[in-house]
Parts: structure tokens; sequence; C-alpha cells
């Protein structure tokens, strides 16, 4: 039976970055402005952002979450998350009079642009992503004919393209930096004309919070990961950590799924969480920690955070009119 440790004997490091990333924070504001100004409801089409917790709350106040737009009445309003669409559903929005306020992150907007840009010029595009995710199939909607979906390293011996010589690759903005460049690196092997695109797909909030969590984990006995189950960067933050040696990772949607034996031996716990969670559940981690004799938390900094992205041009043009920015 492991000793009982002593409160001196325990810590815990926070990780920082972590929490809302510049798209998130945008977006969730955008529904948040979307309800002040044309009132309940505003439907939004799929979840804004991968959190239950920021979803219940939007709801609340009167957001409602679609899947598809058939569920939308004509001329209602209907944001589009932060992960993006096709082309096809900004159409079928357009043939059904229906107002839309575009919350796509603007990280993932520059994939977009880069698809259409690689498709154009006729390339074949390899998009490096999970199948089924919204980002995903907002990105190879803007090419459907030129992008192929690749998961892992293990695709890449099946994919077939048209010409060796003309073969681009993209990836899902949220996917662990170190995945994708093994997935990379297996495309190249095959196709040693691979193109890169312009600048790294993998955002600047997914690579900081990987970094922070790998900084801290060789040291954590435990890591706690702050996120839902839905949330790509959350899911990836955990297999990070573990990759980076901590002696175990879990992921919780909030503090009450903590599991008081994940805690027994544990002198040194880190805590962290995905792009798409409110820091108040971070806090509520910390508190049941704090109820479990550990100290108050170390924040480890790894990088400083600055960036604000603007509002949806069609939100602030109506907030303008209003008078209300």
């Amino acid at each position: 039976m492991p000793r009982t440790l002593t409160e001196a004997e325990k810590q815990v490091l926070l990780a920082a970055p972590r929490g809302y990333c510049a798209g998130v924070d945008r977006a969730v504001i955008t529904v948040e402005k979307a309800l002040d100004l044309y009132g309940a409801p505003v439907y939004v089409r799929k979840q804004i952002v991968h959190n239950k917790h920021v979803v219940a709350t939007l709801e609340s106040r009167g957001a409602i979450f679609v899947e598809e737009l058939d569920d939308v009445p004509a001329g209602a309003t209907v944001v589009f998350s932060a992960h993006g669409v096709s082309p096809a559903v900004h159409a079928e929005a357009a043939t059904r009079g229906l107002k839309t306020i575009d919350a796509t992150c603007p990280l993932v907007t520059k994939v977009h642009q880069e698809a259409r840009r690689f498709a154009a010029e006729d390339y074949d595009i390899i998009l490096v992503g999970h199948a089924g995710h919204e980002e995903v199939e907002g990105t190879a909607g803007e090419a459907p004919d030129h992008i192929k979906l690749v998961e892992s390293p293990a695709d890449v011996a099946t994919v077939e393209v048209r010409d060796p010589a003309r073969v681009a690759w993209l990836s899902q903005t949220t996917l662990s930096v170190d995945e994708t460049m093994a997935t990379v690196a297996a495309l190249r092997e095959r196709f040693p004309l691979l193109l890169d695109p312009p600048s790294d797909d993998i955002c600047y909030a997914t690579q900081n919070r990987q970094l922070a969590v790998k900084e801290i984990a060789a040291s954590s006995d435990l890591v706690i990961v702050v996120g839902s189950g839905n949330s790509s960067n959350s899911v990836r933050l955990v297999e990070v950590a573990l990759e980076a040696g901590a002696g175990a990772a879990y992921r919780v949607d909030d503090a009450t799924e903590i599991d008081p034996a994940w805690l027994t031996g544990v002198s040194t716990v880190s805590v962290t969480s995905g792009a798409s969670v409110p820091e108040e559940l971070v806090q509520g981690v910390l508190g049941v920690l704090a109820g479990h004799g550990y100290p108050d938390a170390r924040a480890v900094t790894t990088a400083e955070e600055s960036l604000i992205f603007a509002l949806p041009v069609e939100l602030r043009k109506d907030l303008k009119a209003a008078g209300l920015t």
C-alpha cells in the first residue's frame, strides 16, 4: 500500500498557456453578442466549440444548436462554428434565406484558402486529419475532387494520386504536432516532391499547449487535462503528456470526473486545459486538489499569447448599426 504523502511532499504545476485560444474566444463572444443583438433564439450549426459546458451555458441564454441547416427555420439567424463549413453549407444557407454569421476561426479559414489555391493549381491535396471532424469536413468541401484524407502514417501506403510530382499537404489545425509531422515524413518518403503549405497549419494555440504539457509532463506523476471528449486538441494533450513521460494522464470534463484513486501516492500533479475550456473549470479542478491536501498551483509558463481576432464582419456591421460598438 502506497505511503500517505505529507502536504510538504505535494505540488501542483499549472501549464501556461492553457484554455481559451483567440479563435474560441471569438466564436463564443460571437454567439453571446448575437443573442444580445438579435434576441433568442439564435441558431448555431454544430457545437460552436467542442466543450459541453460552453454549449450548455449558451443554450441557457437561448442558443439552439443544430446538426444541419434543415433544422433552422427559414429566415432565421444561424452562426457557423469555429471549425468552419464547406462552400456547400454556405450555398444551402443562401438558398434558404438564412442570415449567417461565420465564426470560423481565421486560422481554419487560412487552411481553406490554401486548399482552394492548391486545387486551382491542380494539385492532389493530402489532408492530414480525423475523419468525421467538422473541420476536416469543411476543408475537404473546399476542393472535394482534389483532397484525400490521411489519418496516420499507416494510411500513406494506400494513397493514390494522379501525379506524384504534383502533391501538396494540409492538416487539421488541432492535431498533435509530432503525430502530424510523422505522417508528413511518411508522405514525403513516398512523394519526394511533396509541397508544403505556406505556413504550418497546426495552430499556434495547439502547439503552445502541447509544448507547455511537454515541459512539465516528465516530472509529473499525474497530468489532468480539462476538456471534452470530442475536443481533438484536448484528447491530444493527454497523448502528448504520456509520450513526454507523465506517470499517468487523464482527461476530465470538469472536477466532478476526478477519481480520488488517481491521487494515491502522487506527489506532483500537473493541470492543463484544451483550447475550448473556460478557466473556471480549471479552477474547479484546483479546488478539488486543494481538498486533497495539494498546495496552490505553481504556474509554468512556456509562451505568452496576445493574439486577438476581430468579430465576424457580419456581426460587426450590425453591432455598429445598432450603436453597440
